[in-house]
């Protein structure tokens, strides 16, 4: 089931305090809300067409107990997956941001002391090597933009494309095939 019939899901974590806020969460390990350990629960039923031949997950604890909560059991911790390193802009929205810096958005500018959009494409670049070579379908339980950014790699744009994508808490999305073409089937269903 590799190559052309593999499917590929992404699964955003549930909302933390910090991604209700919109402040840049990367290698902060915050917890799943309340409200974010429901949504992840939720996801359950959404996944019940698959049968996962491997669940990878971020390291970090938001992304490894949505899936938890999701009943994905087995899960392979993927240092590749975690979030957007946001170097000194961590914890910070982007409207601050922009009063320092105005007109900054991080895929063309990436994040001062953390990566840019070409080091984070690198990585979702394993992941995908790893995922096309797993036969049978994958999940991928982690974080917005870095999701963004694989499932712009998966179709063959560059990782600045990933700007056109949005991800909300506990959103499911899939990645496959249109014959020989890698295509995104489903996009952050919730």
């Amino acid at each position: 089931m590799t190559g052309h019939s593999q499917r590929c899901v992404l699964i955003r974590h549930g909302e933390t305090e910090w991604s209700l806020d919109g402040r840049h969460t990367g290698h902060t390990d915050l917890p799943l809300l309340p409200e974010g350990e429901a949504q992840a629960r939720s996801l359950g039923p959404k996944l019940s067409g698959y049968q996962f031949t491997l669940i990878l997950t971020s390291p970090l604890v938001r992304a490894r107990r949505t899936a938890e909560l999701a009943g994905l059991e087995g899960a392979v911790i993927d240092p590749d997956l975690a979030e957007w390193d946001y170097g000194s802009y961590e914890g910070v929205t982007t409207a601050e941001i922009r009063v320092g810096r105005p007109g900054w958005d991080l895929f063309d500018d990436g994040a001062p002391g953390g990566e840019d959009a070409d080091q984070v494409a690198h990585r979702v670049d394993r992941v995908i090597d790893r995922v096309r070579a797993t036969p049978g379908d994958v999940v991928c339980v982690a974080h917005s933009h870095l999701l963004r950014v694989l499932a712009a790699r998966w179709v063959g744009l560059g990782p600045t494309a990933a700007r056109g994508f949005v991800l909300g808490p506990a959103s499911v999305s899939e990645l496959g095939w249109d014959r020989e073409q890698a295509v995104i089937t489903l996009w952050n269903h919730r």
